[in-house]
Formats: structure tokens, C-alpha cells, sequence
């Protein structure tokens, strides 16, 4: 079954929701949760976006970011990736961490962004963890009443809220009153605004479907410059040379396999055209990678050196 087409938009504002595998734990230590938020701050000076509001949950994540220019799906497979090779390094283990594709609705910016900021403070106490959004302290919500959160762009969410501290207080006990919902009024699961808002939308998508081979291409081409970066990182670390590797010449012989682990934990290159690179057929591509999963779970030296190499092309 084919994917659903996800908007792309430049200056839209998206609400990313995201949980883990079988809503398992996201974060099961308290640096986790501060981990997460350096990868977002991360994002932000590669891909150029705006964050409102952010509220981390245990087993999921809410983001309210405005994008500057259409790369939603750019900026999360940095974030989700990213973090969730730190977590399986960081935790001795291997596979997803998250449930399938995150969750993106994009929202009318001045019809709702004030309402789910509201709606995602309040997170923690929709699921009977604290009584007032206050004492929860890994959402933006404190960062609304003046604590210092270097996390969110507090001039934008200045230019938008248009409430004082005690004002936006105010709003959100009232909501904590009566518990709303803004996503129920969510239009073909992805779109939250007016009718006129909904319509242009619409008109974007159609035109980013029609450009699809265009956008195809484009990412294409991002998956073969970061493999470039990937393979710059491998051979230096080994002192080899991609020929070496490919030939089966190149000591230690796992340098290949991390190589292969690598192309596809950060690229969304598949076993085919990795094969083509490094002159294997599909399937050793694929038995390659589940090996390097399988041992990372009981050799810290392996761990050690795909984190090293990481830390190298991941900046």
C-alpha cells in the first residue's frame, strides 16, 4: 500500500506528533529527555525552522515548528534518526525506537497555534501525571511564563501568542477546566483551519504531487551526498580506501559491514543501491547490517566505534 503524501510546505506551521514502538518508553533516563531537545536545536541550525511549543512525554513526543523552507520531512528524519542511534548506543540496544512515520498536521497559524499550544502544555495533565503544567518540567510551558528556555524561539512566539505571562496562565487553567481538543477538528488528517485555509492547502499539495519526480530526484541525490559523507567517515577511520573495502582487501573486514549499517541507518538508500556501492549483492547488504545490529547489543568496542565514526559526519 503506498504511503500517504505528506505536505511540504515552506513558512507552514505543523504540529509532529511521535510514539515509540509499541508505545514502549522514548526515554527511560532523565538525560534522555535533554539528549532529544540538543537534537532538535540541532535541526534548527541545519534546517532552518521555528520551534513554538514542545512537550515530551515518556512514551511520545509533541512538536509545534514552523518550517522556513519545505523540508518537514528532512528535518525529522534528522531528529528521530539521530536520536535513536544514540539511544540504542546509549542503551545497549538495537531495531526501531519509534512507531512508524511521525504524525505531521499542518495548522492554520492564526486560527490555532495559540489553542495547541495550550492543548500540548497541557499533555501531562490529560495523562493524570501532574495537576498543573507547571510541574512538568520537559514541555515549553514554563518557558511561556518567563523561566529561561533556550529550546523555543521566544520572539516568535511572542510576535503570535499576544498574551502577557499571567494572561496565557489564565488561558490554559481554563482549558485545564475544560479540556478541548483542537485535533478533532483536524480535515483529512492533516490539515487544522479555516475552509479558505484548507482549500489553499489543498491547491499546495496538488502541485507537490504533480512535481513528485521532481522532489524524487531531489532526495535522491541528498541520500547520495550523505553517503558521500558516510564513506569519507568510514575510510578515514580505517585508513582505507572505498576500492579496498569494496574488493574485500581492507582490514579490519568489519570496516565494511559498519559501512553498510551505516548507509542504512542515515540514508534512505535501499540494499539494491547500497550493493551497487560497495560490489555486493542485496541480501549480503542486508545480512551485513543485521549483523552489525545483532553484535552492537554485546560489544562495547563496536559501540565505541560506530560512535565515533558517527559523532564524525553527524555534526
Amino acid at each position: 500500500m503506498a504511503r500517504p503524501y505528506r505536505l511540504q510546505g515552506e513558512n507552514c506551521l505543523y504540529h509532529i506528533m511521535s510514539r515509540g514502538d509499541d508505545r514502549k518508553r522514548i526515554y527511560t533516563r532523565s538525560g534522555d529527555y535533554g539528549k532529544f531537545m540538543n537534537y532538535v536545536v540541532k535541526a534548527k541550525e541545519r534546517y532552518q525552522f521555528y520551534l513554538y511549543a514542545y512537550c515530551l512525554m515518556s512514551n511520545h513526543f509533541h512538536l509545534l515548528l514552523e518550517t522556513r523552507l519545505p523540508n518537514i520531512s528532512k528535518i525529522m528524519h534528522y531528529i528521530k534518526g539521530s536520536y535513536t542511534t544514540y539511544y540504542n548506543i546509549r542503551h545497549q540496544r538495537y531495531g526501531h525506537l519509534f512507531q512508524g512515520r511521525f504524525k505531521s498536521i499542518v495548522v492554520d497559524k492564526d486560527s490555532y497555534l495559540l489553542e495547541l499550544s495550550r492543548y500540548i502544555h497541557l499533555n501531562p495533565v490529560r495523562a493524570g501525571i501532574v495537576t498543573d503544567p507547571l510541574e512538568y518540567p520537559r514541555s515549553s510551558y514554563r518557558g511561556y511564563l518567563g523561566k529561561k528556555d533556550t529550546y523555543i524561539d521566544s520572539d516568535q512566539v511572542k510576535r503570535y501568542i499576544g498574551m502577557g505571562r499571567g494572561e496565557y496562565r489564565r488561558f490554559v487553567l481554563e482549558g485545564m477546566r475544560k479540556l478541548k481538543d483542537p485535533l478533532g477538528k483536524v480535515y483529512a488528517g492533516f490539515l487544522l483551519g479555516s475552509v479558505g485555509f484548507i482549500k489553499d492547502k489543498l491547491k499546495d499539495l496538488e502541485v507537490q504531487i504533480t512535481s513528485e519526480e521532481v522532489v524524487n530526484k531531489k532526495a535522491l541525490s541528498d541520500d547520495r551526498e550523505k553517503a558521500g559523507e558516510i564513506v569519507r567517515a568510514v575510510i578515514v577511520y580505517y585508513g582505507t580506501t572505498l576500492d579496498a573495502l569494496c574488493k574485500n582487501k581492507s582490514r579490519p573486514m568489519r570496516a565494511k559491514q559498519i559501512l553498510i549499517y551505516l548507509l542504512r541507518s542515515f540514508t534512505g538508500l535501499t540494499n539494491q543501491e547500497i550493493g551497487d556501492m560497495v560490489d555486493m549483492r542485496y541480501p549480503a547488504v542486508s545480512k551485513a547490517r543485521l549483523t552489525i545490529e545483532r553484535l552492537r547489543q554485546e560489544d562495547k568496542k563496536l559501540m565505541h566505534i560506530i560512535t565515533k565514526i558517527v559523532s564524525s559526519f553527524q555534526v
